[in-house]
């Protein structure tokens, strides 16, 4: 007898209908087609002491089943309950099979029955409801996740008897109330207002945040860089509700100890060390999972010491800074994630941290600065829109100041300034802020006025700055004017927005007459050098 039920899987963020086909007839041995993984071919060992631990058989002639459409590969552990059911039920031991047709079924089996977790459940509802069924049947512990989607009837099975009972109509079991969501939550951590002193730091990183713009601090070890950044997450505007489920099935997906179960309500804010690899930033492996850079999604991607990782770890930023998205390719498959994250970055300004330092000596050679520079490579820094240079405090000038303006002051500035660019790319979908504005609405929505249009134009021609480094100067001083209220970019806010551009500017080298030497070198020169 042939049995089908529906089975779900998971590629990418997205999930998509697959039709377990159970065939029972006579022969011997058990089959699995469709290109399964390992976790679905060891499957049947568990299934088959599932099925006589509740007092059923497993059969012993020819079994196969094929996992429809049988040309893409599927992995993970949930197809072992829509499997189990329909060996039951080709085998005749459970009826009813018109019943389980209305229903996406999805889960892990234990030897005594038990059901366990999978990933991807919210992903695996929003399939139950494109595909138009009256719901779906998944583990206790992702129903609460799967009730996010309000569309989708989700009806949460403990043990295989469960589903059985349910089938015969001997056990009933009622569909979870779906999560009502009314808003997300504000991020209450560390505050802007316990840092004293860096007010221009805080201003740039408010432009940030307000524009969504990309950002590099640059300053030397104690600066107070790493505690800015961190304090970033206490400014930037709650996600919407569309934000918030996005995110929520990225972390869905991540195999992990802990089954996910609630929704991302705060924008993600993530640190990955500089020692990580290329696989853990972009993500990927055997089953191509998320990295760093899509779990970052819709939050904040921070990188300490930005020189310090590896060089090709970095580059594959280029991709997901340009398009919002990461594609991931192996061999025997291709996803693509969302990636659509403000990236924050910093560094020291040479390898000893002290280049420009007010009190102590950079003791590194001009060729050590320059090769310390180059580990980030120009075309990344153009995809950063803001270059902060971030001074060391005096302890005594530290000491004398009073605490800073709390972050929620800054946030309120940084939300009305977003609801104005909300209005203005009300049309576009994905476009949220002025930092993902496309390149061909530059000229509608960042008009600067003549003065401001021609001190732009005299800057680009002496800095020697590239078509993409004009445009991100565009969209920093329509957020600068954004901020100020202002409908037109005035002189101020593109003078403002070149200012925070310093990489973009000749490093200059300080030549000490009486010596002879560099101020912060060690080698002779004789003038002032430019590298």
């Amino acid at each position: 007898m042939l049995a089908k039920i529906y089975g779900c899987a998971i590629s990418g963020i997205d999930a998509f209908r697959v039709t377990v086909e159970v065939s029972v007839t006579n022969g011997i041995g058990y089959t699995i087609t469709g290109l399964p993984d390992d976790g679905i071919k060891e499957s049947l060992s568990r299934i088959a002491i599932a099925i006589t631990s509740n007092g059923y058989y497993m059969p012993r002639t020819k079994l196969v089943i094929n996992l429809a459409p049988a040309d893409v590969r599927k992995s993970g552990t949930a197809f072992d309950l829509p499997i189990a059911l329909g060996i039951l039920l080709a085998t005749d031991q459970v009826n009813d099979l018109d019943k389980l047709q209305d229903y996406l079924i999805a889960g892990e089996i234990g030897l005594d029955g038990k059901i366990y977790p999978v990933r991807g459940a919210l992903c695996m509802a929003g399939v139950a409801y494109r595909e138009k069924l009256k719901g779906i049947l998944l583990p206790s512990a992702n129903a609460k996740e799967a009730a996010l989607d309000e569309n989708v009837h989700v009806f949460p099975i403990g043990e295989l008897k469960d589903i059985i009972g349910f089938i015969s109509n001997d056990f009933e079991i009622k569909p979870v109330i779906p999560v009502k969501i009314l808003k997300c939550n504000v991020y209450d951590g560390p505050d802007f207002k316990d840092v004293k002193g860096q007010q221009h730091i805080k201003r740039a990183l408010e432009i940030a945040v307000a524009g969504g713009h990309n950002t590099i601090l640059i300053g030397p070890p104690g600066s107070g860089k790493t505690m800015l950044a961190k304090r970033l997450t206490s400014i930037i505007p709650p996600m919407s509700i569309a934000e918030a489920l996005e995110t929520t099935k990225i972390y869905s997906i991540i195999k992990s100890s802990e089954p996910f179960t609630g929704l991302i309500t705060e924008r993600p804010f993530r640190n990955p060390h500089h020692t990580s690899s290329d696989i853990a930033l972009t993500g990927g492996g055997s089953f191509c999972i998320p990295g760093e850079i899509s779990k970052a999604h819709n939050g904040i991607l921070f990188l300490d010491e930005l020189p310090e990782f590896k060089r090709s770890a970095i580059e594959v930023l280029r991709e997901p800074l340009e398009e919002r998205k990461i594609r991931i390719a192996r061999a025997q498959m291709s996803v693509e994630y969302p990636a659509s994250f403000m990236l924050v970055a910093s560094m020291n300004p040479c390898l000893c941290g002290n280049f420009n330092h007010p009190q102590k000596q950079c003791t590194c050679s001009k060729r050590a600065i320059y090769w310390y520079r180059r580990k980030i490579s120009g075309p990344l820094l153009e995809r950063i829109d803001l270059h902060v240079e971030v001074d060391a405090v005096p302890f005594s000038e530290m000491m004398e100041q009073e605490n800073g303006e709390p972050s929620s002051v800054i946030r309120q500035r940084v939300i009305k300034a977003r609801n104005i660019q909300s209005e203005r790319f009300i049309k576009m979908k994905e476009v949220h802020c002025n930092a993902q504005m496309p390149d061909k609405y530059i000229d509608d929505f960042c008009k600067p006025d003549a003065p401001a249009r021609h001190f732009l134009f005299t800057k680009i021609e002496a800095l020697q700055l590239s078509a993409r480094s004009y445009s991100r100067i565009l969209k920093i001083s329509r957020t600068i004017a954004d901020l100020d209220g202002s409908t037109c970019i005035e002189l101020n806010h593109i003078a403002e927005a070149i200012h925070f551009r310093s990489l973009d500017k000749p490093l200059v080298i300080p030549y000490n007459k009486k010596a002879g030497l560099k101020a912060n070198g060690n080698f002779s020169i004789h003038k002032k050098e430019v590298i």
